[in-house]
C-alpha cells in the first residue's frame, strides 16, 4: 500500500493521533505526516503511506493556506485560547484599522517562534522551557507573507473584537505568532481562537477525507507520480531501468533538475537528480531491486 492520503483533521485530536488511526486503520506501521497541527487545529493533513514516505520532503510545500479566527483584546501564554491569560486591555479598533493592518504584514519579515512550540534550543524543546518556568530567549525565523485578508465582518463585543482572516503563508509560519503581530500592530493583544488549515501545497480541504470516511472505506490513496505534478516524468526502457533499479550515476538524460523515473507499467521506481557534471544520480529510490 502506497501513496498519499489527505485527512481533513478533526479537533482534538494531534498529527500523531490521526497517523496511529490511520496506520491501525490501513494495517501498517508506514505512515507519516508532512506537517503538524495543533489539537485545537483542523483541517488539512498530508500522510505519506509505504514508499511514499521516501518522498515526504517533496510533499512540503513553501505555501500553506489557513482561516483563522482572531479575538482581540487579551493574550495567553500559548497565543490560542487553551492557554492561561497573560495580558489585556480594551482594544479600540475599526474594520478600517484592521485590514490597513492586514495588509501592513504582508511580505517577509522575522516571526518570533512562540514558547509553545516543539522548536529546540540547546536539545530542548521550548515547552519544554515554558513548562519548567526557564527563562529562554526566543528565536526568529524568516517568514512571509503572501497574501492577508479579511473575511467576515468585524464582532464588537463587551471587551474584545472578533473576526476571521484568510491566510497564505511560507511554510514554518506560525498563524498564532502572526495574529500576535496583527494584534500589537493595532496596539492591542490577540489570541487565535479556531484555526484550519485550508490548503497544502496541491491538497486541498474539498479533497481531504475525514475519519469516517476512512472508518467507511472510502478513500482514494494518490499515487506519488500523481502527487508530484511539477517533477518530469520518464519512462524507463528495460536497459536504462536495470541501471536506475541498482542506483547508478548515469549520464544526463533530462534537462530539468530532477526527474520521476518509471516503468512501463508506471511504476515508481526512482527521482534522480541533475549533477554538475552533466551526470544524473539518485535523489530518492522509491523502489529497489531487492524489494
Amino acid at each position: 500500500m502506497n501513496g498519499i492520503l489527505v485527512i481533513n483533521k478533526p479537533k482534538g485530536y494531534t498529527s500523531r493521533d490521526i497517523v496511529n488511526i490511520i496506520s491501525k486503520k490501513l494495517g501498517t506501521k508506514k505512515v507519516g505526516h508532512t506537517g503538524t497541527l495543533d489539537p485545537m487545529a483542523e483541517g488539512v493533513l498530508v500522510l505519506p503511506v509505504g514508499r511514499a514516505l521516501k518522498i515526504s520532503e517533496l510533499l512540503t510545500s513553501n505555501k500553506k493556506e489557513y482561516k483563522a479566527r482572531v479575538i482581540l483584546g487579551y493574550e495567553t501564554d500559548t497565543l490560542d485560547i487553551t492557554g492561561k491569560e497573560t495580558k489585556r486591555n480594551n482594544p479600540a479598533v475599526s474594520e478600517e484599522d484592521i485590514k490597513r493592518a492586514l495588509q501592513e504584514m504582508i511580505g517577509r519579515q522575522l516571526q518570533e517562534v512562540p514558547i509553545y512550540s516543539a522548536v529546540k534550543i540547546n536539545g530542548k524543546k521550548l515547552y519544554e522551557y515554558a513548562r519548567n518556568n526557564i527563562p529562554v530567549t526566543l528565536p526568529k525565523k524568516e517568514i512571509e507573507v503572501y497574501e492577508l485578508s479579511l473575511i467576515d465582518n468585524v464582532k464588537k463585543l463587551k471587551d474584545t473584537i472578533e473576526f476571521t482572516i484568510y491566510c497564505r503563508v511560507s511554510k514554518g509560519t506560525y498563524i498564532r505568532s502572526l495574529i500576535r503581530d496583527i494584534a500589537l500592530k493595532l496596539g492591542t493583544y490577540g489570541t487565535m481562537k479556531e484555526l484550519v488549515r485550508t490548503k497544502q501545497g496541491i491538497f486541498t480541504i474539498e479533497k481531504a477525507y475525514t475519519l469516517e470516511d476512512i472508518e467507511k472505506a472510502d478513500y482514494r490513496l494518490i499515487p506519488i507520480k500523481e502527487a508530484l505534478p511539477n517533477i518530469k516524468q520518464i519512462n524507463l526502457d528495460d536497459k536504462l531501468l536495470k541501471k536506475v533499479k541498482n542506483g547508478q550515476v548515469l549520464d544526463s538524460f533530462f534537462t530539468e533538475d530532477l526527474a520521476l523515473l518509471v516503468d512501463k507499467k508506471g511504476n515508481e521506481i526512482a527521482i534522480y537528480k541533475k549533477t554538475e557534471n552533466n551526470k544524473v544520480k539518485p535523489y530518492k529510490m522509491i523502489e529497489v531491486q531487492n524489494e
